[in-house]
């Protein structure tokens, strides 16, 4: 047990010290600016729309929003954690963030400001779901099938529906978990690489002879 909390202390505070620092600033905004550092979000084809790819996901319309995105992330970016470490996380989270927010800010309505977790949410829930294609073990399974069977229904919320709900920011979400999955998985399809990315040794190669009969 102690060999355990000791692995999972790392990622649980790097996890809790995100969320922590979600709900700060959504405090901080609230309180101090009135909810002005919402204009900083995702503008779509203007240039200083595109520093709102990197401060998108820190900001939200309200706590109610806040809310919404915040046991998602608890939980499938917990999984990612759990499942894959610390340095997959950072990566899988930087990939669905640039993804997500250059594809909103490339077909986002004009004169609209997108903010919010939710591409990441989407990004983590693709991530999962495509890493057990690639991984191919019983725990990525297991943990895809819990995903899809607890937030499956998010796939709707690619669709275009409703004003006020920034479809395209969950749409690039999911094709950047889909790529980060890909590019981190994609080396356990090939039996002729190991985990590592290097060609297997020449003692793990086993030669079978043929004989004509």
């Amino acid at each position: 047990m102690t060999g355990l909390w000791e692995r999972a202390k790392t990622p649980l505070a790097v996890l809790g010290g995100f969320i922590f620092l979600l709900w700060f600033l959504e405090f901080v905004d609230w309180l101090v600016f009135n909810g002005a550092l919402d204009g900083y979000g995702i503008k779509p084809r203007t240039t200083n729309g595109l520093l709102g790819i990197f401060y998108a996901p820190f900001l939200h319309g309200g706590f109610g929003h806040l809310m919404a995105n915040t046991m998602p992330i608890l939980i499938l970016g917990g999984l990612i954690l759990i499942s894959r470490g610390l340095r997959d996380f950072f990566i899988v989270t930087g990939l669905v963030m640039i993804v997500s927010g250059l594809g909103t800010w490339l077909i986002g309505p004009s004169f609209s400001v997108h903010i919010g977790a939710s591409g990441l949410v989407f990004g983590y829930f693709g991530f999962l779901l495509l890493m057990a294609y690639f991984e191919r073990s019983c725990r990525a399974i297991v943990v895809a099938g819990v995903v899809f069977f607890v937030y499956g229904g998010l796939i709707w919320g690619i669709l275009p529906h409703g004003d006020g709900i920034s479809w395209q920011s969950h749409l690039f979400g999911l094709v950047g978990g889909f790529l980060a999955a890909y590019l981190m998985g994609k080396n356990q399809l090939d039996p002729s690489v190991t985990p590592t990315g290097e060609p297997p040794m020449e003692d793990n190669i086993v030669i079978h002879d043929s004989y004509d009969i």
